[in-house]
């Protein structure tokens, strides 16, 4: 089993909120893929949309508070794109190479996941198999990101790092994390 811990952090600009704190673990074992994201911190200044009883697959989650992250093969220009709202939502997307063909993963028609919204912290865990995408031995690339709304409307994007001038997710040079 390989397990890690994570701190994201925020993309320097004027919009994001210094006392927020996103941490959390993944690992990865018999291609599965275990990730935790803990958000703690003033939650009353993030816009956390209320869980739904039937969540659906969704575009465009990242126009609002969405925790992600990006799978790719070691040494393949291919990637897959995961979107969780707190509200239950979710969509997978797979690009051939950096920000091109993408295209809605069908692979998958659910993506169960666990959130737990507490006065003081937002937990999200997901326990996923790859064996849809990717075969067991694979080793794997991964970048851990989210998306924070605030209640001002301002939106602030988080990662283990940011690799460009600007908040990008996509760039292969992010996904830092080896499993």
């Amino acid at each position: 089993m390989n397990h890690q811990t994570f701190s994201l952090q925020p993309f320097l600009t004027d919009d994001y909120l210094p006392n927020l704190k996103i941490t959390g673990n993944i690992s990865h074992h018999s291609n599965h893929l275990d990730i935790n994201y803990q958000l703690t911190g003033d939650l009353e200044q993030v816009v956390i949309p209320p869980p739904v009883d039937t969540p659906t697959r969704q575009y465009e989650l990242w126009q609002n508070t969405c925790f992600e992250f990006f799978v790719g093969v070691k040494n393949s220009q291919s990637y897959w794109e995961f979107n969780l709202s707190p509200a239950g939502h979710w969509n997978i997307y797979h690009f051939d190479n950096y920000r091109q063909g993408m295209q809605e993963e069908k692979a998958f028609t659910e993506l169960p996941f666990s959130i737990q919204n507490k006065s003081d912290s937002l937990v999200l865990s997901l326990k996923l198999n790859l064996a849809k995408i990717i075969s067991e031995n694979q080793v794997i690339d991964v970048a851990i990101t989210t998306v924070i709304k605030q209640q001002n409307s301002h939106v602030s994007y988080w990662a283990l790092a940011h690799q460009g001038a600007e908040a990008d997710f996509h760039l292969r040079e992010s996904f830092l994390i080896e499993l």
